[in-house]
């Protein structure tokens, strides 16, 4: 009995303290950060690499926020006009579930585009 004590204490004592410096080394080697790569000067002089123009393509961006700003209140004028139409107390038609899960997802995508 008393050597069955002696080696759990022992146990404990010596598999502690190396599970927290374990542990302890584990958390700071997630916590190091990936080398820094230094930029590829190469790569911005390719010839061969198209370059992307930021004013073509924020423009473009805003002709279809324009596009779809223009969709949403068409779509948002139709579900009104047959909202009143209908006794929406009453009966809710499938078309105009659509019609808003619609505009719902036209308006998240003008919200994406303009966030960037």
């Amino acid at each position: 009995m008393k050597s069955r004590r002696k080696f759990l204490t022992m146990f404990l004592a010596t598999s502690v303290p190396l599970a927290v410096v374990g542990y302890n080394l584990r958390a700071q080697e997630s916590q190091t950060k990936p080398p820094v790569r230094p930029p590829n000067k190469d790569r911005d002089e390719d010839p061969e690499e198209p370059r992307i123009d930021s004013k073509a393509m924020l423009e473009a961006n805003q002709k279809d926020i324009k596009k779809n700003i223009e969709r949403l209140f068409q779509l948002a004028s139709e579900l009104k006009a047959e909202v009143e139409k209908t006794d929406s107390v009453q009966v809710l038609s499938v078309a105009m579930i659509k019609k808003a899960e619609e505009i719902e997802k036209l308006a998240k995508g003008i919200r994406s585009r303009a966030i960037g």
